[in-house]
């Protein structure tokens, strides 16, 4: 046990460095082009605009992201045993307020959360009620739970607001060399290659930073979720399921026949095995794992199976 404790600790140190390293490095980029465009005065305006970003992350209303994707709020009278594992993890999480759960009409295995500590919100889909068993649906939710915990959805949204400034500091630069591109060819002045390239690619790499996050911080809520619950197998069991099924319905719907892994840059999410592999790593052989009493159906009874395959949507990817 307290073998395990140690690499949960050290584990998570080392994702709350490289998690720090990230951030400091959307931030200096930033920083760069905003010297690159406005010389010193930028640069102190961009320290300044990541300051105040820091301290105030805009807040996204989670019951516009519900809306989305046509989530459905349970009452505690139609899952009061999956209420009751909410408040026993939320408890061990040292939340303030249990999260409230919504139903989503959608055969995609998957689930997010939103909202703050004081006003959260954990959405599942339907196809993980009808997949997943108890245990690993517990996993599934002590690893949304963590992500409310972990403030990683503020830490997500300051990286996405990162991106889009670098974004828009990107174009504004590259529209003033083009500007002043006709008084360059008739002076002795001339733009560092570097700069020129910095200004095109900075959102890129920008938006490789932002993966990157996100990759740190699941791997941070899988080892947060295995401390909440002790049973890094249910947890590790639900991600090979989950992985299992999309795989299947997605090779069906665009690539029959072709299993080609995305490049690990490309991915906001770590490679399910390498989730996988950490998760088994802390399980020892003198773990007894409880069974959660709820079962699934008194859910399942309320909405009809979802059979329709999932259709694309800009705005609700899993719908």
């Amino acid at each position: 046990m307290m073998d395990r404790y140690n690499r949960l600790r050290a584990g998570k140190i080392g994702n709350a460095i490289q998690s720090l390293i990230i951030i400091a490095g959307m931030a200096s980029l930033f920083g760069l082009l905003g010297w690159m465009i406005l010389g010193k005065t930028g640069l102190i305006w961009a320290l300044v605009i990541v300051a105040v970003l820091f301290f105030s992350t805009p807040k996204i209303s989670p019951l516009m992201v519900l809306r989305m994707y046509g989530a459905r709020r349970l009452a505690h009278e139609e899952a009061r045993g999956l209420y009751d594992i909410v408040e026993r993890l939320t408890q061990k999480a040292g939340l303030p307020a249990a999260p409230s759960l919504y139903y989503v009409p959608s055969r995609v295995m998957n689930a997010f959360s939103v909202g703050t500590k004081t006003d959260s919100a954990v959405a599942l889909s339907d196809g993980l009620f009808r997949h997943l068993n108890p245990r690993e649906l517990t996993g599934v939710l002590a690893h949304e739970i963590s992500h409310i915990a972990n403030n990683d959805l503020r830490l997500y949204t300051l990286a996405d607001v990162l991106t889009r400034i670098t974004s828009m500091l990107s174009f504004f630069g590259q529209v003033l060399i083009l500007f002043y591109l006709p008084m360059l060819f008739f002076s002795e002045k001339h733009i560092p290659l570097l700069f020129i390239v910095l200004l095109i690619f900075a959102p890129t790499v920008s938006m490789f930073l932002q993966m990157a996050l996100s990759r740190t911080r699941e791997f941070d809520a899988d080892l947060t979720g295995a401390g909440l619950t002790g049973d890094p197998a249910g947890l590790a069991s639900a991600l090979n399921k989950m992985e299992r099924y999309e795989r299947s319905i997605w090779d069906i719907l665009l690539l029959p026949g072709r299993k080609i892994p995305d490049p690990s840059i490309l991915r906001t999410h770590p490679h399910t095995k390498e989730r996988v592999d950490r998760l088994m790593s802390l399980v020892s052989d003198s773990d007894h794992p409880s069974k959660p009493e709820w079962k699934g159906h008194a859910v399942l009874d309320i909405f009809p199976e979802i059979t329709h395959n999932p259709r694309w949507h800009w705005f609700r990817p899993w719908h």
